[in-house]
Parts: C-alpha cells; structure tokens; sequence
C-alpha cells in the first residue's frame, strides 16, 4: 500500500530502517530528560523539543522527525506506527508538565485563600472585641 502525501510518499510495507530506529530512541530520551524543554505552535502544529544542556533540537511536522545540533541536522519521515507513538509519548508528557503546572496554580490559590480566611476571621476577632 503506497501512502501518498503533498510533499512524501511512503509504502506502508517497507520495514523500518535503522535510520528511523535510531531517529526514535534521541527522541524517547529526549522527551524523558529532565533538562528538555516542549513547545507546540499554535497556528503550525509542529511541535518542539530544545535541550540547551545536550545542545540537541527536534521539531515534529507532519510524519517528519527533524533532529538537530550545532553541527548537524537529520529530516526523517517515520512510519505511520512510528509517528503515532512518538506523538503520543510526546503529548502524554507536555501533558504531565501541564498538570504540574496546574497542580501548582490551585496550590497557591489555595494558599491564598487559606490567608484571606485568616484575615477575615483577624478583622472578625477585632471587631467582635469592640
């Protein structure tokens, strides 16, 4: 089954070169690697990893991985099952940034309203010993 897009095509059939194999483990440890940074574009849809300790960048666009450092650049077109995976490793990720994010957000409102309480119930006390 040949699978036809604007600017790649590719046989579903073909096996996965070792190109691709490798292509996909950078970026698995990359995305599990603590000093990584994510970013999505909104109005593209490519999505980005830059590692300034590592001094790797890689851009996701569209079934092509693109890996790059300050010497070299690689595009690699991955396989349906390829892309799928690494999107959702991808995704599942950003998403748990996020939540920590947000877990953090909540975490200081609720701080916050733990001090508005203690302060209404401050001018309660002054009030009721008048």
């Amino acid at each position: 089954m040949l699978i036809l897009n604007r600017k790649y095509s590719y046989d579903a059939n073909q096996p996965v070169s070792q190109t691709q194999k490798m292509s996909m483990s950078i970026a698995k440890k990359l995305i599990k690697h603590p000093e990584s940074k994510f970013d999505i574009g909104p109005k593209s849809g490519k999505k980005y990893i830059t590692n300034s300790e590592l001094k790797l960048f890689i851009i996701f666009d569209k079934r092509v991985l693109s890996i790059t450092n300050h010497v070299y650049h690689y595009d690699i077109i991955l396989t349906d099952r390829n892309w799928d995976k690494i999107i959702k490793m991808y995704d599942a990720k950003v998403e748990e940034i996020t939540q920590e994010y947000e877990d953090q957000i909540m975490y200081q409102i609720e701080h916050s309203l733990e001090k508005i309480i203690k302060k209404v119930e401050y001018i309660n006390d002054l009030t009721s010993i008048r």
